[in-house]
């Protein structure tokens, strides 16, 4: 493999990366939280659908950045009654909920996006950095991505120290998903910080799914989440719940998918199954407890039958 095919690899991985880091950062405040969001692949492919569907009509990309979010919001909002208010249970309505979105989206897009409408839409093009673009190999990839993804990581960094476990609004997120019961005694709103993690969640993963869509692509097509929302629950449960691990393990499997279309293209005949199943290979090691380190959540997936 060449310098120029390594280039390519890596600034697709880390373009992967950046997508997923944003979703994970969000879903693992969730799951600190004490919720399962495994409904994130139908929240990222409702937001995807809706900044596609709103920049393409009314030709503005940031318009569409806003729909995305938006409707991701909508989504966070039904996952919230329904795990939080309702305490159903959280994988059920997760499952549900990416089947549900899967057939909408689906449907819409046949609907409102036929005749090319939603290919070709107006989006964020690669911005470059002059000089540190030009670094060789890392420069395009760190410092040539479009403004959505610079805003992505930027949103990362604010969650990563809004949320850490030395603020209030992290010990307040880490309490009621140790000990909600506890959390509870001592006067938190358990439900209302659920439902609000969720809500940010949900908000996250249309902010992933629009810099898909928007910046990626530039355009929807069925299913083009193709499993990333489930990547980015498994990178929060593969990197332990800690901002440093849950990085690497976007960063991993961005290049991984990467490599899917790169190893081929350069004769590397390796069976395109392994490379996809190398992802959640990791996350079954880190769920056993080989890999050692922070330990998921105590009432994860677990509903608060208190008022509060």
């Amino acid at each position: 493999m060449n310098i120029d095919m390594l280039t390519q690899v890596l600034t697709s991985g880390v373009a992967f990366a950046i997508l997923l880091i944003v979703a994970a950062a969000g879903e693992s405040i969730s799951e600190r939280a004490g919720v399962l969001n495994l409904s994130m692949e139908g929240i990222m492919l409702t937001g995807a659908f809706a900044s596609v569907l709103a920049s393409a009509t009314l030709d503005s990309a940031v318009l569409g950045l806003v729909s995305g979010v938006l409707a991701a919001l909508i989504f966070g909002i039904i996952q919230a009654l329904l795990t939080v208010r309702f305490r159903a249970d959280q994988i059920v309505v997760g499952i549900a909920g990416n089947a549900l979105a899967l057939g909408l989206t689906t449907y819409g897009a046949r609907i409102f996006l036929e005749d090319g409408k939603g290919q070709g839409v107006p989006g964020f093009d690669g911005v470059d950095i002059p000089l540190l673009t030009d670094i060789p190999i890392v420069g395009p990839a760190l410092f040539g991505q479009s403004v959505l993804g610079y805003l992505c990581v930027l949103v990362v960094i604010a969650l990563a120290l809004l949320f850490s476990g030395k603020t209030m609004a992290g010990i307040r997120v880490d309490a009621v998903g140790e000990d909600a019961t506890s959390a509870g005694w001592t006067g938190l709103s358990v439900n209302k910080i659920r439902a609000a993690c969720v809500l940010l969640a949900a908000a996250t993963g249309g902010l992933a799914g629009s810099q898909l869509a928007l910046s990626e692509v530039q355009s929807f097509s069925e299913n083009m989440t193709a499993g990333l929302g489930y990547l980015a629950v498994v990178a929060v449960i593969a990197g332990r719940w800690k901002v440093i691990g849950i990085v690497w393990a976007c960063l991993f499997f961005g290049i991984a998918r990467s490599l899917q279309f790169a190893l081929p293209a350069v004769g590397v005949d390796i069976p395109y199954a392994i490379l996809l199943m190398l992802p959640y290979v990791i996350a079954i090691v880190a769920i056993s407890g080989v890999v050692g380190g922070r330990r998921a959540p105590s009432c994860l997936t677990v509903p608060y039958a208190g008022r509060s």
